[in-house]
């Protein structure tokens, strides 16, 4: 047993990243008995899930919210408002007629109730414009602003959850779909609420105008909507269920589509000829997806447009039953207009409602995509409710019998690894490609934690002290680097961001990187624009150029631990040696950790620790291990001997 499971801090890390990423099902019900309990759950998570979105909004602007319900209660009173003016206004004129046909004196038409029901009219219609056009522009501002409340909590989480995440497809599924959700969707499914609200006030209006003299038409509306209802919820719910079981395709369709876009495989596309074998690729996939979507979307249609026509010839009913009650002199023809209006706008809203029902149902299932990924929550924390302080200076560092694996494998990449750094030591980490160096500097730097066993820093479990103390000790170089597409002196202070920008400090960082020559070259020094991703005029750095703006960085940050993972593995064998000079000063009281494959570097090392296949192999100095005749003596002579004959017929040409 490790040290780590005797200490109570073994960690299954795959699973316990994992629960972070878990979709939230409702298992369906096996009997009659249990359809109570699916209700329940069912209604309780798409509640629980629109109150979220609610509370996303609220968060926005409060103002957003407050202004929809106003917009909702006048949306909802305004059309029974126009039915009852216009039936007043219909039924007015039909009296002026028939009292004209009896010979009856009139009022002038400019004083009578007419006429002030029209202006009415008018006005009435005045407001409902200009309140739809605020609605519009409300709408479409508050939907920027919830997109941008929503990306930002997007980059917090990503910025906090465990860098295990990224190297698991269920964390890119998650975070796809989180982005997707992260447009207008909540703006969408809170839009849809409020006009639910206003369909079900015009709904209850029309239905309490006709219960007077049609009672059973609002009835025989509303049964007929059910098909129409549950077609709409099912149908939400497959085609939610289709989307969440292909989310694979979706991302090999957006790979694929912009892997032919790419800037950095632009070239390689061209030169090897495989743009067709992409696109075959994307069509592929895309027939597979399109194959059953296109499925459910003509199964919906049939079921939709049977149901369209059963609703037609109910209405269709009613409407001759009103048309025979005005022949029989039962009603005006105001009431006409009214009652079939009611109809109308029953069935219309009806519609609405269930459309409305449907959305908001399916947004709230694909906002879950968004919740579940906001609920992820990082592994990689104190262990302790008080965390330990992180000392400034040297530090020892200690692997006790430590093994790993990343999240989703079971394979080791390191196996019982144990070795310990002395304060201000310089070690070099030698192996072959896949021995286990980087891997070891993400433990060191806990980016991962160990699958087994564990890491002291100044005697203290890594895992006892708070992620983000720990990070600003480290000053790393990492291989893959990051270009950003920023400015010059951007890129270089980078490499520590806790203080305020120190130009001079910049320019010196530049200078020991050896970077300071092609900087001057550039057409705005330090301030010119890296990469074409914003400005026209942005500069593409080659390899080498790059890789001294990263190494710059290491020279601006203050940092107690400097790890350099390849830090010259793109530049030419002269400019190596000037960066291992300034490094020479650079790390001067500093614990310093190389991972170089030019053993050169490794001869003046107070430490080399040889790794072959994630275990520990060797350890000690160049001239203990050369004298030992291992593995370190084979790679490093085999290397020299490479040098020389490279020399050798260098010469000779």
């Amino acid at each position: 047993m490790s040290k780590q499971q005797e200490n109570g801090k073994s960690q299954k890390l795959p699973e316990n990243i994992m629960m972070g990423f878990q979709y939230e099902t409702v298992s369906p019900p096996k009997s009659a008995g249990d359809v109570p309990r699916y209700l329940r759950e069912l209604l309780g998570g798409f509640f629980g899930r629109l109150f979220y979105i609610f509370s996303l909004v609220w968060k926005t602007g409060p103002w957003i919210l407050l202004f929809m319900v106003f917009v909702s209660v006048f949306t909802g009173l305004m059309p029974v408002v126009s039915s009852l003016i216009s039936k007043e206004i219909l039924n007015e004129l039909q009296d002026m007629v028939t009292a004209r046909a009896l010979g009856q004196i009139l009022n002038d038409f400019r004083g009578s109730r007419i006429m002030f029901l029209l202006i009415f009219l008018f006005v009435y219609q005045i407001l409902n414009r200009a309140v739809g056009r605020l609605q519009t522009s409300v709408t479409r501002i508050s939907g920027e602003l919830v997109v941008r409340h929503v990306k930002l909590q997007i980059m917090e989480k990503a910025c906090e959850i465990d860098l295990a995440a990224f190297d698991m497809p269920t964390f890119y599924e998650k975070l796809e779909n989180a982005n997707r959700e992260a447009g207008n969707r909540p703006i969408t499914i809170i839009s849809s609420a409020f006009s639910a609200v206003s369909t079900v006030i015009s709904l209850v209006s029309y239905a309490l105008i006709l219960s007077g003299e049609l009672p059973v038409a609002a009835l025989c509306i509303l049964a007929v909507s059910i098909p129409s209802a549950a077609v709409n919820f099912i149908y939400r719910r497959k085609t939610f269920n289709y989307m969440r079981a292909r989310s694979k395709e979706r991302r090999q369709m957006t790979y694929y589509s912009n892997v032919l876009v790419n800037k950095d495989a632009a070239q390689e596309i061209r030169i090897f000829d495989l743009g067709d074998t992409f696109m075959v690729k994307y069509k592929t996939v895309f027939q597979h997806y399109y194959k059953g979507l296109c499925s459910l979307i003509l199964h919906e249609s049939i079921w939709a447009v049977s149901i369209s026509i059963l609703s037609a010839v109910v209405n269709c009913l009613f409407y001759l039953l009103i048309a025979y009650r005005v022949f029989e002199g039962q009603y005006m023809i105001g009431d006409y207009s009214l009652y079939t209006g009611a109809i109308v706008s029953i069935a219309s809203n009806v519609a609405t409602l269930i459309t409305s029902s449907s959305t908001i149902y399916e947004g709230t299932l694909f906002i879950d995509n968004l919740i579940s990924f906001m609920k992820s929550k990082p592994s990689i924390k104190s262990a302790l409710p008080k965390p330990a302080p992180v000392k400034r200076g040297a530090h020892t560092i200690e692997f006790e019998n430590v093994s790993f694996a990343y999240p989703g494998t079971e394979k080791k990449v390191i196996r019982d690894v144990s070795f310990k750094i002395e304060a201000g030591e310089t070690v070099v980490l030698v192996g072959l490609n896949g021995a286990g160096k980087t891997t070891l500097i993400k433990l060191l730097t806990r980016l991962y934690d160990p699958t087994e066993g564990r890491i002291l820093l100044d005697g203290v479990d890594l895992r006892d002290y708070e992620p983000r103390a720990l990070y600003e000790i480290f000053g790393i170089i990492f291989q893959n680097f990051t270009k950003y597409a920023c400015t010059v002196s951007e890129n270089v202070m980078f490499g520590d961001i806790s203080k305020p920008r120190d130009d001079q400090r910049i320019v010196e960082s530049a200078a020991a990187a050896n970077a300071d020559g092609f900087i001057a070259d550039l057409p705005n020094g330090y301030e010119t624009a890296l990469m074409r991703f914003f400005e026209k005029d942005g500069i593409e750095l080659s390899g080498g150029q790059w890789q001294k703006l990263s190494v710059a960085r290491a020279f601006y940050s203050d940092s107690d631990i400097l790890i350099l993972d390849e830090p010259t593995a793109s530049l030419d064998a002269l400019a190596e040696q000037e960066i291992y000079s300034q490094f020479d000063t650079l790390r001067r009281d500093k614990t310093t950790i190389f991972v170089s494959h030019r053993l050169s570097s490794a001869t003046t090392a107070d430490k080399i620790i040889v790794l072959e296949y994630g275990e520990l192999l060797e350890e000690g100095t160049h001239a203990e291990l050369m004298a030992k005749g291992g593995r370190y003596h084979e790679l490093f002579t085999t290397q020299a001997k490479h040098y020389v004959e490279s020399i050798n017929d260098n010469t000779a040409e």
